[in-house]
Order: C-alpha cells, then structure tokens, then sequence
C-alpha cells in the first residue's frame, strides 16, 4: 500500500466529508428517534456512501473516457467544483430539516449530498486516477475512503455528545477551517491539470 497516498487520500477526504460536521446533521435530522433506529440509518449512510464512492471512484475515469473527457480536464473541472464546495463551506451555513420520526435518511441527505456528494465523487475519481502502480492506488485509496467512513460512522453513533461537547460555535469554526483547507486542495487539482496539458 501506499502510505504517502493514503494520508492525502485521508486528509482530503477528511475535510470535504467533515466527520464531525456530518455527524451534527445527523443529529439534527434524527432528533426524534430512538437510539436503535439512529444506529441503523448511521451504518446504512455509511455503507450506502462507501460503496458509491470506490465504485464511482474506480470506474468514473473510464465512463469519462468513453465521452470523450481527458482526465486533466476533469482535474480542472473537479477543482472548480471542490473549490465551489469549499466556498459553499466558508461563506454559507449548511441546514437540513428533521423529517419525523424513523424517516429513512440513508440515502438523502446523509449520503448524497453530505458523505457521497458531488464534491467527494470528484474527489474520489482525482484520487483514484493518480500515477502510482495500479493495485496500490487502488488499495491505498480504497482504505482511505474506508477509514474516513469508519470515522463518520463512530461521530454519527456519538452525535448527540458531540452536540453537547462541541455546540455551534465550534463546528462553524472547524466547518471553516476545513474549508480552507479544501480550497487549498482544490487549486492544488487545478495546477496540475493545467500543467499537464500545456506540457
């Protein structure tokens, strides 16, 4: 495996996923039901996020391939986009409203848009397309989606502490950090898809 690989594949995805801000959603939109039920949407969310991310991130090059689309112009593109998000995490306060009691929320909003969104789907293809020998990129990249996920899953389960630990004021200035951080990221993509085709 891969190990410098997999601490950028972590750190990226750590940001953009936001563990920690995900897991505050979450409590929000379960406030109204039993521990049980919280549980299961957190591993469904996950699973559901996990499987979407490494198949996409896997095959997504090769469907743009058959378009017609140069990888180098979806790291501009991606980074547009991942900027975009990164923006969106600065600037504007994400709100998702509490749909009831044991309402199925797996799949919207917990895994698209917040842990499978487009941004981590943009993400996932640039990570898994990167010049490194082919069964560890995929390893290490693949471990990386799996770890942040666990990571996820463990904040979610813990939500209603975290609340209590963390409260508004600390996630909106960890929300904003990381979207710095992101957006570093971000131009980072752009650079090298620029580079790459004028070389």
């Amino acid at each position: 495996m891969d190990i410098a690989l997999y601490l950028h594949a972590m750190t990226g995805l750590l940001v953009i996923i936001d563990p920690i801000g995900s897991a505050l959603i979450f409590n929000s939109l379960t406030a109204s039901s039993d521990q049980k039920h919280r549980n299961l949407m957190a591993i469904k969310s996950v699973i559901i996020s996990g499987i979407t991310l490494i198949l996409f991130g896997n095959y997504g090059e090769a469907l743009f391939s058959q378009l017609g689309i140069n990888i180098n112009s979806l790291r501009i593109s991606g980074g547009l986009l991942l900027f975009y998000t990164a923006f969106i995490m600065i600037t504007q306060e994400l709100k998702f409203a509490n749909t009831g009691k044991n309402s199925d929320i797996s799949v919207f909003p917990m895994s698209i848009p917040l842990l499978a969104g487009p941004g981590t789907l943009t993400l996932a293809i640039l990570l898994f397309s990167q010049n490194t020998e082919g069964h560890d990129s995929v390893l290490s990249v693949s471990a990386a989606i799996v770890s942040v996920l666990i990571i996820t899953l463990f904040a979610m389960v813990a939500s209603k502490y975290l609340k209590k630990i963390i409260g508004k004021t600390g996630d909106e200035i960890l929300r904003r950090f990381l979207g710095v951080i992101l957006a570093a990221l971000a131009i980072q993509f752009i650079y090298e898809g620029i580079r790459n085709i004028s070389m």
